[in-house]
């Protein structure tokens, strides 16, 4: 079993992504690395975010009835921790709603008893500039939100052999 190596970073969901940035990166002196008209992602270390803002007026967002956190990530050390861990809690009946490259991160996303959201996740590169510049790059820019996969196929795949930096690769 694998334990996240850390917390990532977590989205809250807000009518006014310009006020609620503009005070988080005044509070923890970070900064906006992307913003378009539904997302915005600030950091104030090394990591590609470690906040980010989701309008929740966007046509295909979450509830847009109400503000609050959106989610909280953990990152695991590597792929196989991550797909390790999706095995472990499918074989408890517990299964992600979500999964999802991102480009930056390959994600998992599950949901509490209560129907709070977590997403576990790897990072895809190593060094955490690749990150910010895959942010700020065309792929990104044409698509902040990623592509879908298959959690079973990737596992199968991982446990084949595949390299991790083939299975990480988005789309």
């Amino acid at each position: 079993m694998a334990a996240p190596a850390r917390l990532a970073h977590f989205v809250l969901r807000t009518n006014d992504i310009d006020a609620l940035s503009n005070w988080y990166c005044t509070v923890l002196e970070a900064k906006v690395v992307h913003r378009n008209k539904m997302i915005a992602f600030a950091t104030f270390d090394e990591e590609h975010h470690r906040i980010a803002f989701l309008d929740r007026g966007f046509e295909k967002g979450p509830d847009p009835e109400r503000n609050g956190v959106d989610h909280v990530a953990f990152t695991y050390e590597s792929l196989g921790d991550l797909l390790g861990t999706y095995v472990r809690l499918r074989e408890l009946g517990i299964l992600p709603e979500r999964t999802i490259n991102h480009g930056m991160t390959t994600s998992m996303y599950y949901a509490d008893p209560d129907g709070n959201r977590i997403e576990l996740q790897v990072e895809n590169f190593s060094d955490p500039q690749e990150g910010l510049e895959f942010m700020n790059g065309p792929v990104f820019g044409e698509n902040p939100i990623g592509v879908l996969f298959d959690a079973d196929e990737m596992a199968e795949r991982y446990d084949a052999g595949i390299p991790e930096e083939e299975l990480l690769q988005q789309g």
